[in-house]
């Protein structure tokens, strides 16, 4: 193998060992600082409630406030899990049953962060 081969190959290999380390390293939720998605724990808490409900699912953070009128159940339902983690109500909309693909696709316009620790 010539000089210039090896070079570019021991170069190259430090490259993907340093973005491999980097990566293991790094917590994707981690707040970083002035990272406008990041949303803590107490951030989420205070959103409890009817005029501001706010629900983390696996990890993402949705403003919901707007569509507890339009929920198909009673407004009750929803707000008994406004400030906290509801990854289990969405997975269990009846016992073993998750809210449906229609559901998951409404989901999205409500984004507004990702929960981090």
């Amino acid at each position: 193998m010539n000089t210039v081969a090896y070079t570019v190959f021991v170069a190259f290999l430090s490259s993907v060992l340093t973005l491999v380390a980097v990566n293991a390293l790094s917590s994707p939720d981690a707040a970083v600082p002035g990272d406008p998605e990041a949303i803590t724990h107490e951030e989420l808490a205070r959103h409890d409630s009817a005029e501001s409900c706010w629900k983390a699912i696996h990890g993402t953070v949705y403003d919901v406030t707007g569509f507890i009128a339009d929920h198909p159940t009673p407004a009750a339902v929803m707000l008994e899990w406004c400030g906290r983690d509801a990854s289990e109500a969405w997975d269990n909309k009846r016992p073993g049953r998750p809210h449906s693909s229609f559901a998951e696709g409404m989901l999205e316009r409500f984004r507004i962060g990702r929960l981090v620790d």
